[in-house]
Formats: structure tokens, C-alpha cells, sequence
């Protein structure tokens, strides 16, 4: 039985998609069954720091504590201040671990994982290289059958294509897509055929460009109705593609072991810098210029072994608040 098979925990989300699945990804890891709390901090505290939250309790649903958890799994800034309100709210019997920097508090998280590229240390912080995730082979190749039949006609190798668009630290421009239909039909003359998903960041026009470009290939391109192949996608493909703006999607592709390629767009920053020369350095991603390739190398498994340093740390805690 897994140590928290029978233990009460929480994920507190800021309802960030991203932010979500890596909790759920955690809790999935450590057998946990968890109940999702929403924060819902309103205008007045999004604007102050954490110190200056009132009330941070009152921003999420606790009307079913005590008892209060033995684990909380958040992310995000605004989680903060409510993790450290459950956490002097139960006395101190509850572990809280959150993923990414807290910002707020470090010192009073039991355990902070933290991505190499933000350069975060400390006695309390376990080091990942990407982000945590959902990526295993037993769930990609469930998935896989459900999408098997409908992308059959597709000639192999197959490339799965996942393109994220506009960010904080990239834009989508229309040389970035020329560039990248150019290389998948350079790669489909050579044999290969195509599963693209795209996301909401990628824009109603930049998608329709794309969808134009890749119009006479053997593709098939996800138009956001019906079941999210993406899992599929990964369980399916001989290799990926990925636009360079998404920590998350780069590392549930390296999660994968398969060849993955790193197509560009404008912009960039030294933390995404950072972690792209990890990937790079390990033998993880190679740029995307056109040529299908094929290598292998040691998947991340940031997700398992954060689990594991969460169990060992959790045992010694609970241990240490037993009664003697």
C-alpha cells in the first residue's frame, strides 16, 4: 500500500492548468486520492504580497476540516499564504509541499520543488530539472489505444507535433510558422507523417496558417473537439516536436524518451535558456531543422523522485509529531 493511500490530502491550485496538472501529477505518484481547492483570493490580496493577505484562510473551501490534511500539494504564488494558513490552522500535523518557488515563505515549506533554471536552494528544496507531470508509459500507452485506429492511415515514422504560440517570454510569428511548415514538409517528403495539436496560445490566425501549410500532408491535426489526444499523441509517436515556449510540454515530451526536436520562436529568456542547454547538454533535444532523426537517452523522471523525497521527508516528519 502507498504511504498516502490512506492519508487526507490537498491540492491548493491557483487554477492555472499547468500548476494543476504537476500537483495532480505528484499526488497521482504518491497513490493519493486528493481533494482540489480552489483559491479564490479577490482583487485586493492578488495585489498584495503574501505577508499582507487577510484572512488568507477564508480564500479557499475548509468547511470540511479538521481534520486537516497530512499532505498539502499546491503551486503558484497564490497559494502561498492560504498553504501556511492550513498549515498554523493544524497545529502543525500537516506536511505542505510546493512546487515551484512559493516566493512568500520558503523557509516554512517542508519541501520546494524547484526547477534547475530558477537556481532556488536550500535545506528544504529538491531540484528538478522540468516540470512535474502526468507523463508514464503505462498512462501514454492507454491513450494510445484509444487514438491507435484513427491516426492508422498515417505513414510512419510518426512525428507528434505539439506547438504552443505566444507567451510572456516568446511570440508567434508568422516567419516562426513559415519556418516550421517548411521543416514538417520536409520531413514528411522524407516519409514521415504527422499528429499536431495546438493550443490556445497559438491564436486563431496562427493556427489557421499552420492548418493551410500542412493542408496537403498526410496529417492529422486535433481541432479541439471531442477527447484530448495529446497522452495519445506521446504514446503514439517514433518522435516529437515542440515550440520552445513551454517548460511543461518540453518536459512531459523528455518524460517520453523519444527524440524530441525544439522548434523556435522569437524571443527567449535566461531561465528558458537555462533549461533548454539542460535538455540539450543531456542529449534530450536537438533543434528542428527539417530532418527527422532517431537516438536515445535517459527520460526525466522529476515527478518520481520528487515523490520519493516526499515520502522520505513526510515519514520523518510524522515521526517526529508521534506521540512517544
Amino acid at each position: 500500500m502507498n504511504l498516502f493511500s490512506n492519508k487526507r490530502v490537498w491540492i491548493v491550485t491557483d487554477g492555472k492548468a499547468g500548476h494543476l496538472n504537476q500537483c495532480l501529477g505528484l499526488a497521482d505518484a504518491l497513490g493519493a486520492s486528493p481533494e482540489i481547492k480552489q483559491v479564490t483570493p479577490g482583487a485586493l490580496r492578488k495585489a498584495l504580497p503574501g505577508p499582507l493577505w487577510p484572512s488568507p484562510l477564508k480564500t479557499i473551501d475548509t468547511s470540511s476540516a479538521p481534520p486537516w490534511p497530512n499532505l498539502v500539494i499546491a503551486a503558484g504564488r497564490l497559494t502561498a499564504a492560504p498553504v501556511l494558513a492550513i498549515r498554523r490552522a493544524a497545529g502543525g500535523v500537516t506536511f505542505c509541499v510546493q512546487i515551484q518557488d512559493p516566493i512568500y515563505g520558503r523557509a516554512r515549506i517542508d519541501l520546494i520543488a524547484a526547477p534547475a533554471h530558477d537556481r532556488l536552494s536550500g535545506p528544504n528544496v529538491v531540484e528538478t530539472s522540468g516540470a512535474l507531470n502526468q507523463i508514464t508509459p503505462e498512462r501514454c500507452a492507454a491513450e494510445a489505444k484509444k487514438f491507435q485506429a484513427t491516426l492508422s492511415y498515417l505513414p510512419r515514422p510518426l512525428v507528434a507535433v505539439l506547438i504552443g504560440g505566444t507567451s510572456d517570454q516568446y511570440r508567434m510569428t508568422g516567419p516562426n510558422i513559415e519556418a516550421l511548415v517548411s521543416n514538417l514538409k520536409s520531413v514528411c517528403a522524407d516519409g514521415a507523417g504527422l499528429a499536431v495539436t495546438m493550443s490556445r496560445r497559438t491564436g486563431s490566425e496562427n493556427e489557421e496558417a499552420i492548418r493551410s501549410g500542412l493542408a496537403d500532408l498526410p496529417a492529422w491535426i486535433w481541432d479541439g473537439t471531442g477527447q484530448n489526444p495529446y497522452l495519445a499523441f506521446l504514446g503514439l509517436a517514433d518522435s516529437i516536436v515542440v515550440t520552445e515556449d513551454s517548460v511543461s510540454m518540453l518536459s512531459e515530451a523528455c518524460s517520453t524518451g523519444k527524440p524530441v526536436f525544439l522548434a523556435s520562436l522569437d524571443g527567449g529568456s535566461e531561465k528558458f535558456g537555462r533549461f533548454h542547454t539542460l535538455l540539450r547538454d543531456r542529449g534530450m533535444i536537438r533543434p528542428f531543422a527539417g530532418k527527422h532523426d532517431s537516438w536515445s537517452y535517459r527520460p526525466l523522471a522529476d515527478t518520481a523522485n520528487v515523490a520519493q523525497q516526499v515520502e522520505r521527508r513526510y515519514t520523518a516528519f510524522a515521526s517526529d509529531r508521534a506521540p512517544s
